[in-house]
């Protein structure tokens, strides 16, 4: 039974988990997007989606608080700046977590943990490829 269990402790000690989840929050905030196990999604998207909230307004305090979480200063500043704007109308419920199957050495569920806001870059659009096919043409000419 899971009575009174209010996190996952993930295996580790108290240390080793806090730095777990600064690292992985600071990842998630730096490419909005990560690939990682079940278990440490779960955990690490209730600490970001707590970020998210602090962020949304901006204090001294809430920096103060957000920059004693995360440690590199331009993630801070990209949280308050960027993230938290895009997510300014939304009551919760930033991140989203995607089910990519078990990992191979040891069945443990893959994730891919992101910002709802997450666009894939896949790349350029037919106008985009066209107008650097007619560049390369130009170029070749003046040759």
């Amino acid at each position: 039974m899971k009575h009174r269990k209010g996190f996952n402790a993930l295996q580790r000690t108290s240390s080793h988990r806090k730095a777990l989840h600064r690292n992985m929050v600071t990842s998630l905030f730096r490419y909005e997007r990560i690939r990682t196990t079940k278990a440490k999604a779960l955990a690490v998207r209730r600490t970001a989606e707590k970020l998210i909230t602090r962020a949304k307004v901006d204090t001294v305090h809430n920096r103060r608080i957000v920059s004693s979480r995360l440690f590199d200063e331009g993630i801070v500043a990209k949280l308050f700046t960027n993230i938290a704007l895009r997510m300014k109308e939304r009551p919760g419920g930033y991140t989203r977590i995607l089910k990519l199957g078990e990992r191979l050495g040891d069945a443990s569920e893959v994730v891919i943990l992101e910002l709802v806001d997450y666009t894939l870059d896949t790349g350029e659009d037919a106008s985009g490829k066209k107008a650097r096919k007619q560049a390369k043409k130009a170029a070749k000419e003046e040759k």
